[in-house]
């Protein structure tokens, strides 16, 4: 629950950091909206970790004070934002794990989590699809933004191996969930006629606490005023 609120919290932040920044106002207002999705699916998931863990800390605690070796996020949700089809590439690929995910977990044996699950995954459904859109609509456009889109998906294709890295003790395995992702990447890659990139070098540490240079900036300007005004109240 930690790993995969932590995902959806850091999601989030990157994503609103297109607001007023977008290619158009319609792609503002529809970035912000799932930006707010994925916050939502993070207090949800961190609300629910706090009260398991025992210790006394609520979502607020969990996401404005830890320090980033102890957030468990992948590595790729915490990627700067790069153009338009960077952002884009990393949320087809966030979004095509994140969907079947959700649909796993929503028949899970934790009533509370499952919950949980099965209303991430209607949100989920639509970011797959409006992610998966415009990969194809620059993927198959001029040729510029055909550069562009495979330039973005060779640049984050590594980083999307650790999503599926075993985990038995799991409610649900996300290795079981590679074939699905798999086809879905298969299918949109091929409308799009973008190539998709060869295995090889697959960075990881997210999970257990290690992290790039870039989640502590992230951080710094995400927990600043949470921590300058401890326990503050709207």
């Amino acid at each position: 629950m930690l790993g995969l609120g932590d995902d959806a919290l850091i999601a989030a932040q990157r994503l609103a950091e297109w607001t007023s920044r977008a290619p158009e106002m319609e792609e503002d207002i529809a970035l912000a909206n799932i930006a707010l999705d994925q916050l939502g699916a993070a207090r949800l998931l961190l609300s629910y970790a706090g009260e398991r863990e025992g210790a006394g800390r609520d979502e607020d605690a969990l996401a404005f004070l830890r320090d980033d070796r102890e957030f468990r996020n992948v590595l790729l949700v915490e990627l700067p934002n790069g153009d338009f089809a960077v952002t884009m590439a990393k949320l087809f690929l966030l979004a095509a794990y994140q969907l079947p995910l959700y649909t796993a977990l929503a028949g899970c044996a934790d009533e509370r989590l499952a919950a949980i699950a099965a209303k991430a995954r209607k949100e989920s459904a639509y970011h797959l699809d409006h992610a998966a859109l415009w990969v194809k609509r620059l993927g198959d456009g001029t040729d510029e933004s055909h550069r562009r889109m495979q330039d973005a998906v060779d640049q984050v294709w590594p980083y999307h191996h650790e999503l599926f890295a075993p985990d038995p003790a799991a409610p649900v395995d996300p290795a079981t969930l590679r074939a699905g992702f798999d086809a879905t990447v298969d299918e949109v890659f091929a409308e799009a006629t973008l190539t998709r990139p060869a295995s090889g070098w697959a960075p990881a540490g997210g999970r257990d606490g290690v992290h790039t240079e870039h989640l502590s900036y992230l951080l710094a300007e995400m927990q600043v005023l949470h921590r300058a005004h401890p326990g503050a109240r709207w």
